[in-house]
């Protein structure tokens, strides 16, 4: 008899829970508590995309459930009320979508945003977190994390407004993390020029983490939806007064607007990988391969186990993707383009000042001048990085070494202690590494995979940037 009553209940639930089965009901049912961790690390207006991709992936989340005190945010906010932005108070993410920053939390903003507050938040430490709200990732061992970080990055690097991650950190806290049982599975999307090195040859399996990256360990991602306002993108322009800034990430756009539209309940996280990556790379002269790391079976749980879920109804609308114009250096940006490497945000940005100034104005040559110094600059880092190959291995070999890529799997240098060395060797007697210059970092790796005592990078350096 208890047996039937119990058959009877089972019966009940099946034919009430809006079609799902038992079991995914159950599985949903018996989840932990969802908790998000979402990462702006750049500031400066030219990075509008940053900060509004964020912004975008808490209104996703928000609408899909998960509620502001599990939903951490590190973002500078230094562009909803920017005195550039045309739309005061406002982000938008989609050239037809609408404000994504209204109701923002502002857990950790302006220098709050670095890399210790970062750890300490993911470790639930919060006796190391300085200012902020203090909010932190208390999750038990039933809960499901989602950790999603936009920004500038090079090899084995990401970047915050002031300071560097390191892949070989952020490997160290997700291990802690796991040895600390406080969670039940992890996903993690990172989009930055050459994330894939974030992860390649240095996350191991076991630690029920899945990621996905927006490129490649020796690739570079893209901004999208940028225009000069001319009207001449090939698909869609942000609003014209947007001139020089793009209003998002490509593979960040790709997987929010997926999940804006999706049945989160029944697509999965490889499902989404599937499109996204589809997406990001429909022209690989200006897009990316998307790459997956860490525990794959993970990849068959539905979307709604991290973000929550929703109707299929969107205010961010999509738009396909399309081949974009022809290569992206100072000309070409005399022409819109929907597309553009992250590394030439600010060079796009400053082009766009310079066009848009009236002529023979004092705005026109302060634009020429800042966008002549910023050519400049790029020039020399890249003249720096060469004539200090050249001394440590000779005029034929040395650009052949520290452009030298490891193979898939290996990770990008041995020893990461000699890695941050020499950066800030690097970077003592020739400048700080820009977003364009953080390109180098695989350089100055391949001079420790190489064996280069730390004397000699210390001559060699400074030789190299007397100039």
């Amino acid at each position: 008899m208890i047996r039937y009553v119990v058959f009877l209940v089972l019966l009940s639930i099946w034919a009430s829970v809006e079609g799902r089965s038992i079991n995914r009901f159950l599985t949903e049912e018996s989840t932990g508590t969802k908790w998000a961790v979402l990462v702006a690390g750049s500031n400066g207006w030219w990075n509008y995309r940053h900060q509004a991709d964020v912004c975008h992936a808490y209104q996703l989340l928000k609408k899909g459930g998960l509620k502001d005190e599990n939903i951490i945010v590190f973002m500078y906010d230094d562009i909803a009320n920017n005195s550039e932005n045309p739309r005061p108070g406002v982000l938008i993410n989609n050239p037809h979508g609408q404000d994504v920053y209204q109701g923002i939390p502002k857990d950790y903003v302006g220098e709050d945003v670095n890399a210790d507050n970062f750890f300490n938040v993911i470790l639930a430490n919060k006796s190391g977190i300085t200012r902020g709200s203090g909010k932190i990732l208390d999750s038990g061992p039933n809960d499901n994390i989602f950790i999603y970080y936009t920004d500038h990055g090079g090899p084995g690097i990401v970047s915050m407004p002031t300071g560097i991650v390191y892949a070989n950190d952020l490997i160290n806290v997700l291990e802690k993390k796991h040895a600390s049982g406080t969670y039940s599975k992890m996903v993690f999307y990172l989009e930055a020029c050459e994330s894939g090195s974030m992860f390649d040859g240095l996350l191991p399996e076991g630690l029920n983490i899945y990621v996905t990256t927006a490129s490649k360990p020796d690739e570079n991602s893209w901004g999208t939806y940028c225009g000069l306002g001319r009207g001449a993108c090939l698909v869609e322009c942000p609003p014209p007064e947007f001139d020089g800034v793009c209003l998002g990430d490509l593979y960040s756009v790709a997987w929010m607007e997926d999940s804006d539209v999706q049945d989160r309940q029944t697509s999965t996280l490889d499902n989404q990988y599937d499109r996204i990556a589809s997406r990001t790379a429909a022209n690989l002269t200006y897009g990316s391969h998307v790459m997956q790391y860490g525990d794959m079976e993970l990849s068959v749980d539905a979307l709604f186990q991290y973000m929550g879920s929703v109707s299929t109804s969107h205010s961010q609308a999509p738009s396909p993707m399309a081949a974009a114009p022809g290569p992206m250096d100072a000309a070409s940006f005399l022409t819109s383009s929907e597309n553009v490497n992250q590394r030439d945000t600010e060079l796009f940005y400053l082009t766009s000042k310079y066009q848009g100034a009236p002529e023979g104005t004092n705005e026109e040559f302060e634009a020429d001048r800042k966008l002549n110094e910023v050519v400049a600059q790029r020039s020399q880092v890249d003249n720096n990085v060469k004539r200090l190959g050249e001394l440590l291995f000779g005029v034929e070999k040395g650009n052949e070494v520290l452009q030298s890529v490891r193979p898939a799997g290996q990770p990008l240098v041995d020893d990461w202690d000699c890695l941050k060395s020499y950066v800030k060797t690097f970077e003592a007697h020739c400048g700080k590494l820009t977003a364009y210059g953080k390109k180098h970092v695989r350089g100055i790796a391949n001079i420790c995979n190489a064996g280069i005592e730390s004397e000699e990078m210390v001559d060699a350096t400074a030789q190299a940037c007397s100039g």
